[in-house]
């Protein structure tokens, strides 16, 4: 080892590096090159951004080295002597190694090329080269270093608190409901989840049924989105002609869900007279399809949730009492975001990567002063507004924060088009801000895919699904 090894220890903040810009020291970096001009011209541009730059001139004295400590960073020249840079690099690779590579190389072809892409090169450069590209390549190649180890933190946080039954959060009220739901899952018995809108009552509910062990469906369905009559065919069926439109024979819900759970959502909407026909269900476990004239044994487990004190329902004559206590044999409280707030930074960041992943746009980065500002907010949305709010702020590029109910947006120069975006939908935001962005760029698809932070392939079939291709 040079003498750079014993610089290890120093301060690894370097000074302005002649930009004007103080910049962190880089950890390690290996340079593996035959040509000793080659090495020592990178070894002195990369010595103020690394705390430690060590050379070789073949793949055998690069092993040595990397026995001796670890390198961030190798930079390997394809045609070495003895086993070439892509034949080193592609043993790493098999022995489990992640370093990531820069090839560089004077003797470029298209055969080339794509041995040092399958060897798993970060970045390929030919000679002659300039510093400056050099130094180019390795900042992008630290930089997907650095999002990459963050998104794996992140993704160790939430493996810690995304408990077996879905629910993400590390609060004593939220680990007493997935207590709950381990408990009563293997269970037959009828299971009542209450809480406000936006708590996750179906999330928790679709958990009740996958660690049930039932073989049938998971079936869901609104009890307040249709009258007493729709809602009776849906769940139970009904056979040809037994009312006007009936041309043909349907089976219900209760048969689709036939060895499963069936999801009662919003079950304090339900009409009464719906109630008494259910509560008979629950006792009998036989059906009646619309205009039959013989019931039909049916093995579903129901799970009822409502946004309503079922209790209070009852008091007020809304609901039955009878089928209240039938359906009120295990409950849940699903809690309120504003009841646990010590969870809002783990399921802001888990919303923000995995919306992220799918937008298909960077992850956005909320620091301690970001999130202290959600937590001063009521959420009366619950956990789905916090989702809805995370959604927005990566489709307007802006802080979660600035999407809230009462807040600005965006800036008016930045969306000119549309003032009051809390007004429209989450589709309608998205398709005025990539319309608006595309407008500015020209209607050059590329540069507005760039602005936008999408891939031009995302740009082309969201505006074909718009039919403003």
């Amino acid at each position: 080892m040079n003498s750079h090894t014993a610089n290890v220890a120093k301060d690894l903040h370097a000074p302005d590096t002649g930009d004007g810009v103080a910049r962190p020291r880089l950890s390690s970096v290996l340079i593996v090159d035959d040509e000793p001009g080659i090495r020592s011209f990178l070894q002195r541009g990369l010595d103020k951004r690394f705390g430690l730059v060590e050379v070789a001139e073949n793949a055998v004295t690069a092993d040595e080295l990397r026995q001796r400590c670890h390198f961030d960073l190798i930079i390997a020249d394809i045609r070495l002597p003895g086993k070439s840079g892509v034949e080193w690099i592609t043993e790493l690779r098999e022995q489990g190694s992640d370093t990531a590579v820069i090839f560089i190389t004077a003797h470029a072809d298209l055969d080339t090329a794509i041995a040092a892409l399958r060897a798993g090169a970060a970045d390929f450069i030919l000679k002659p080269f300039r510093m400056e590209q050099m130094l180019n390549a390795v900042e992008q190649c630290v930089e997907r270093q650095r999002i990459t180890r963050e998104n794996f933190v992140l993704r160790r946080q939430v493996d810690q608190v995304f408990d077996q039954s879905g629910m993400v959060g590390e609060c004593a009220l939220i680990k007493s409901v997935c207590e709950v739901i381990k408990r009563i899952a293997p269970m037959p018995s009828t299971v009542l989840i209450e809480g406000e809108s936006g708590t996750g009552k179906e999330l928790a509910a679709h958990a009740i049924h996958s660690m049930s062990g039932r073989v049938g469906s998971f079936v869901p369905i609104n009890c307040g989105a249709m009258t007493a009559e729709l809602l009776e065919s849906e769940l139970f069926g009904h056979i040809k002609g037994a009312f006007t439109g009936a041309h043909q024979a349907r089976e219900g819900l209760f048969t689709y869900a036939n060895g499963g759970t069936l999801f009662l959502d919003e079950i304090g909407e339900m009409p009464l007279s719906m109630q008494a026909h259910l509560l008979r269900v629950l006792e009998e476990r036989r059906i009646r399809p619309v205009g039959a004239n013989r019931e039909l044994p049916v093995d579903v487990r129901i799970i009822a949730a409502s946004n309503r004190d079922l209790a209070t329902e009852v008091e007020q004559g809304r609901f039955r009492e009878d089928l209240y206590y039938r359906l009120n044999i295990l409950s849940i409280r699903m809690p309120a975001l504003r009841e646990r707030l010590e969870d809002l930074p783990i399921l802001a960041r888990y919303f923000a990567e995995s919306q992220a992943t799918e937008l298909g746009v960077p992850v956005p980065q909320m620091d301690e002063a970001e999130l202290a500002r959600l937590k001063t907010y009521p959420w009366p949305g619950n956990v789905r507004e916090l989702k809805n709010v995370l959604e927005r702020s990566l489709l307007l590029n802006t802080m979660p924060s600035q999407c809230l109910t009462g807040s600005t947006v965006m800036p008016a120069t930045v969306m000119p088009s549309f003032n009051e975006v809390n007004d429209l939908s989450l589709e309608q935001v998205e398709k005025q801000h990539i319309l608006h962005v595309l407008k500015q760029e020209g209607h050059n698809k590329s540069a507005a895919a760039r602005q936008l932070g999408i891939s031009r392939k995302t740009l082309e079939r969201k505006l074909q699904a718009w039919d403003t291709a």
